[in-house]
């Protein structure tokens, strides 16, 4: 059975990751995003450490569907280099892993057909 799998990324605001989280659950290519508002970050950005307020979006998705939602978070992302990190997952509940499949199936058909 195919693996579970959640896509870290980071938005600047609140309304860019609902636009965001909403295309990619509207395109099934993830059953469910969490947004997390209130994130402070600091790195380091062009040779000098930054410090930004941002918004932390989980997209849970099927291991198949990772690369699919990368894209689509790169596509209409303002950040020039957005966080985004594939994170497998080790264990989850079979009625919620069950769900996560039954709702991404559609993605999953459409992109094996092309």
């Amino acid at each position: 059975m195919e693996r579970a799998t959640l896509v870290y990324t980071t938005y600047p605001s609140l309304g860019e990751a609902e636009r965001a989280g909403q295309a990619i659950v509207g395109q099934r290519l993830a059953a469910c995003v969490n947004i997390l508002p209130g994130m402070i970050s600091h790195y380091w950005w062009e040779g000098q450490v930054e410090r930004g307020e941002e918004v932390v979006m989980i997209i849970k998705t099927r291991a198949s569907l990772a690369e699919a939602v990368q894209q689509a978070v790169k596509a209409n992302h303002p950040y020039s280099t957005p966080a985004l990190m594939v994170l497998p997952v080790e264990a989850v509940d079979p009625a919620y892993h069950a769900w996560i499949l039954a709702e991404t199936d559609a993605a999953t058909r459409e992109i094996a057909a092309r």
